[in-house]
């Protein structure tokens, strides 16, 4: 496999200070304005804070589990080839919501791998729906909702499928440039064909 040399940034990356700054004046976590995503979409500071609103909402796992929120984002991160969103969520996935290694690198070929539950299955089932044809089918909708346990979940993880692929496209899109020392598709460097 060659190593895959990233695209240069379309939109400068704004600066620390300026991020904070900006960051402030719409009320957007500082935490939040010292990660590349958004120092570019701060570029547009009001879109940023609406972004980082309905992200954290959904990152809160109020009615969907986060297992199941962070292998839909894994999919899609992995389906879309966004470096960015696999990458971020590699380490938010295992360090802050408990998922293993071996289940986050299932998604990559989920539908053979023996690591993954009904529920999983569920999941990434209406993940990859969505992504090629931009709804759940009747039948994958009637799963979700009894695996997942009701409408409440049902609506966080189409929302989180429709939001995380809308990251994937702004960070493919304007190459929004991984963290500082933060290496390629972990944690083997395999990207997607």
């Amino acid at each position: 496999m060659s190593e895959e040399v990233p695209a240069p940034a379309r939109l400068p990356t704004i600066g620390a200070e300026e991020a904070t700054a900006l960051a402030g004046e719409v009320g957007l976590a500082p935490q939040l304005a010292s990660l590349n995503v958004f120092r570019v979409l701060l570029h547009q500071p009001r879109a940023a804070r609406a972004t980082a609103d309905l992200l954290l909402e959904l990152l809160s796992g109020r009615a969907l589990d986060h297992r199941s929120r962070e292998l839909a984002i894994m999919r899609i991160g992995w389906a879309t080839g966004s470096e960015y969103e696999w990458t971020q969520h590699w380490t938010l996935a295992r360090q802050l919501f408990g998922c293993g290694e071996e289940d986050l690198l299932a998604v990559r070929d989920w539908e053979r791998s023996d690591r993954l539950g009904e529920r999983d299955r569920a999941v990434l089932a209406a993940t990859d729906e969505t992504l090629s044809a931009g709804a759940l089918s009747a039948a994958t909708f009637a799963r979700c909702r009894e695996t997942l346990g009701g409408d409440a979940a049902v609506v966080e993880l189409v929302l989180a499928i429709g939001l995380w692929r809308a990251v994937s496209e702004l960070t493919r899109s304007l190459a929004v440039p991984l963290e500082d020392g933060v290496a390629s598709w972990p944690p083997d460097g395999r990207c997607p064909p």
